[in-house]
């Protein structure tokens, strides 16, 4: 089992599927292999460390929490060689050629990914924007041999077929009112696993998330007043989307983006599902109609 995450900044990934790589990892041990794919440099995403100094740290928050995580840590890079520059991400060809070379070289079974709004007055972040809507226009490209070879040339004469993942949306802090889900992965036993990696974090949770202060997020003083207030914010979100049951979930969308799955599939590969906090009826019924059965 292939499991990727792309998503615009250092820190996004454990915030929304931290929890639910873990507990794919406990149910499967070896026979998993997760990626985290980060779609831009870092550089502003803090109010006074300079640019220089702050995507090499970001950076190296990044892999401290890969290690606790376990899971493989992509930075994307553009076809000569750049990162893209944060908080300033366009859905560009360079953009769509980087991420299609990079999922077509994993072939992940499951790929998750920021959402696209509908609701134009819905609140956004332009990158978390940008990824979404890149991965969703790249998708039908993954087994699309020369979609992209003026940028990546290739020199396979017979092309192979390249595995089209399942897309799934996570859940975004930034798109308030918007947000829905299918599926909800009880990460309560993750928890401290989660509390860990993002702690990793300290130039966004100690400096820059409570000074730009869109997040409810203060500035903790310990590993135990991070996890309270952690706790406090995953519980608001489930709020947010309706789920009143006791536990911590993480939130997915199933999309038609890439294949699309079999419910039973999902039943089956999802770690530590939750029935009372999914909506799995209304997903029954649109794989229904997707499928057209």
């Amino acid at each position: 089992m292939k499991i990727l995450c792309v998503h615009a900044h250092f820190d996004d990934f454990e915030f929304v599927a931290g929890g639910t790589f873990e507990m794919w990892r406990r149910k499967l041990g070896d026979d998993l292999q997760a990626r985290v794919i980060v779609c831009t440099d870092g550089k502003a995403g803090h109010h006074w460390r300079s640019r220089e100094e702050t995507g090499p740290l970001r950076m190296r928050e990044q892999e401290a929490s890969a290690k606790i995580g376990n899971y493989e840590l992509e930075v994307l890079r553009l076809p000569g060689g750049e990162i893209p520059r944060e908080a300033c991400l366009q859905v560009t060809v360079p953009l769509l050629a980087a991420l299609w070379r990079s999922i077509r070289a994993f072939e992940p079974d499951y790929l998750f990914c920021p959402p696209v709004p509908a609701d134009p007055l819905a609140g956004i972040h332009v990158d978390h924007v940008a990824v979404a809507e890149a991965v969703r226009r790249v998708a039908y490209m993954i087994n699309v041999p020369h979609a992209f070879t003026p940028e990546y040339p290739s020199e396979e004469t017979e092309p192979r077929p390249c595995k089209v993942p399942v897309i799934l949306n996570l859940y975004d802090a930034y798109m308030a009112g918007e947000n829905s889900h299918h599926l909800a992965v009880n990460v309560e036993p993750a928890f401290p696993t989660i509390c860990e990696m993002t702690l990793c974090h300290q130039s966004q949770i100690t400096e820059w998330l409570p000074w730009v202060n869109r997040h409810a997020i203060e500035k903790p003083d310990s590993a135990e007043s991070w996890a309270t207030g952690l706790r406090r914010r995953m519980e608001r979100q489930q709020r947010e989307v309706g789920i009143a049951v006791p536990g911590l979930f993480e939130l997915f969308t199933v999309t038609a983006w890439g294949v699309v799955p079999s419910f039973e599939q999902l039943i089956r590969d999802f770690p530590n599902l939750s029935e009372q906090a999914s909506n799995l009826d209304q997903l029954q019924r649109v794989l229904h109609r997707w499928s057209g059965e």
